[in-house]
């Protein structure tokens, strides 16, 4: 008889696994945002991993990024989502005729991409987004409704957040403007490059394309603006009186009102026309939301306005705002830097061990208990010392002994396993100890 091969358990690179201690602290962060979104009147939508290869090659024409997974099962064409937009973009376009508009849902999901991994960098990742989508028109509210969420959302996380916000309009304007109209988008490229390469190297590519040496100092100079709103906007409002250009002081300052009206504190957004984002994508207000104590993180979260969500899909405009938090990678990174919130590594609030025949009583008293807390019976075959050093390693917080003097007073043995502290009392008493706690 041939030995039994033992295979090496691993893992597929690019996917986070976290010991139970941390997925604690995630999930915990995922009911805190959940909770958020909830509070603004989003509503739950959970579309499927798995979508027909047509839907989401949409906007590529049918050809597969070299990241998107993709297979066949039959006769179909199936890839799986890259992110929680398009499934979004089909669902509406789908149910558009029985759903009460403007439509606020939030989706938690996970989504995949077959990129290279790397540091910072997963193919499977969990992406907490909301969005707001209006039918024929959507007004500028929702815009500002969006940033106010995300300075909600932050807060509520405990993490020191400044949103950076545009409107694309804006510089779409000014280049047109400048007689640059059919080469927007490639300018817009090379600007949104500044931070990487430097001005030297945007000067030079912008150059290259066709821009006067003039006209390239007067883009770089407009992209570098940022600063709290009134400011900025009082220095940029009269550079042009382009069409579009005006159109995106014109939401600017709306949105600025909102935030005003809503007190949002203005230490926490600033106007930033570096925030480019999304070509081919975003239309009009545009957001990232940077860590300024850790500006090496990057973008955490971010969004903006698209003017036809479900273009690809029916012939019905359907406008929209929203944001998304990247919570994989935003965890990945409290995490290598230590920023975790301390949070117990159990999610139990007591334990109840039995001595003796009291397993029957101790079903009772786990009933009794987990109307209020988080509990379970140890109820291994193992020696009392044993069952303590597990509960220990555990950090579980108290422990209820049950043996049979216990049962027959109806007095508890309660340790509190911070202090070592233990107390005789009735379960009731038992209950409001922990609870006080």
């Amino acid at each position: 008889m041939q030995p039994k091969k033992i295979i090496t358990p691993r893992k597929l690179s690019g996917f986070m696994e976290l010991p139970p201690y941390k997925q604690i602290v995630l999930d915990e962060m995922v009911d805190k945002i959940r909770k958020l979104y909830q509070s603004f009147g989003f509503m739950p939508l959970d579309t499927p991993i798995l979508e027909l290869s047509e839907i989401l090659l949409a906007k590529s024409g049918g050809n597969i990024d070299k990241e998107i997974y993709n297979f066949k099962k039959g006769d179909t064409n199936i890839c799986m989502r890259y992110d929680l937009t398009v499934p979004l973009a089909r669902y509406v376009a789908m149910n558009s005729d029985s759903i009460s508009f403007p439509f606020k849902r939030y989706q938690i999901g996970k989504a995949y991409r077959g990129e290279r991994a790397q540091k910072g960098r997963f193919r499977e990742f969990l992406q907490c987004d909301a969005d707001i989508v209006g039918l024929e028109d959507l007004p500028l509210v929702a815009d500002a409704e969006c940033l106010i969420l995300v300075n909600r959302v932050f807060d509520k996380l405990n993490l020191n957040v400044v949103n950076h916000i545009s409107n694309r309009n804006i510089l779409f304007g000014y280049c047109e403007d400048l007689g640059y109209k059919n080469i927007t988008e490639d300018i817009l490229i090379i600007l949104d490059k500044i931070a990487k390469i430097g001005i030297d190297n945007v000067n030079f590519e912008l150059n290259k394309l066709g821009v006067s040496q003039e006209n390239s100092q007067k883009l770089i100079y407009l992209t570098n603006m940022c600063g709290p709103f009134d400011f900025i906007l009082a220095k940029i409002s009269n550079i042009s009186n382009n069409v579009t250009f005006q159109k995106g002081i014109s939401e600017l300052k709306e949105i600025s009102n909102y935030l005003n009206s809503f007190n949002l504190n203005k230490d926490t957004y600033l106007l930033d026309l570096s925030v480019i984002r999304g070509q081919n994508y975003y239309t009009g207000t545009v957001f990232e939301a940077i860590m300024p104590l850790h500006p090496e993180f990057g973008t955490i979260c971010g969004g903006g306005r698209y003017d036809n969500l479900a273009g690809y899909y029916t012939d019905k405009k359907l406008p929209g705002v929203g944001l998304s938090i990247g919570l994989t990678r935003l965890f990945d990174l409290l995490d290598q830097n230590n920023l975790l919130p301390n949070l117990s590594p159990s999610i139990l609030d007591l334990q109840i061990i039995p001595l003796g025949n009291t397993i029957e009583e101790c079903l009772s008293l786990l009933n009794f208990f987990q109307r209020s807390l988080n509990c379970e019976i140890n109820y291994e075959n193992k020696s009392f010392k044993s069952k303590m050093k597990e509960a220990n390693k555990k950090q579980i917080p108290y422990i209820l002994i049950v043996g049979e003097n216990e049962v027959h007073l109806k007095k508890y043995s309660l340790k509190d396993m911070d202090t070592g502290e233990q107390f005789s009392l009735s379960k009731e008493d038992c209950l409001n100890k922990i609870l006080k706690k």
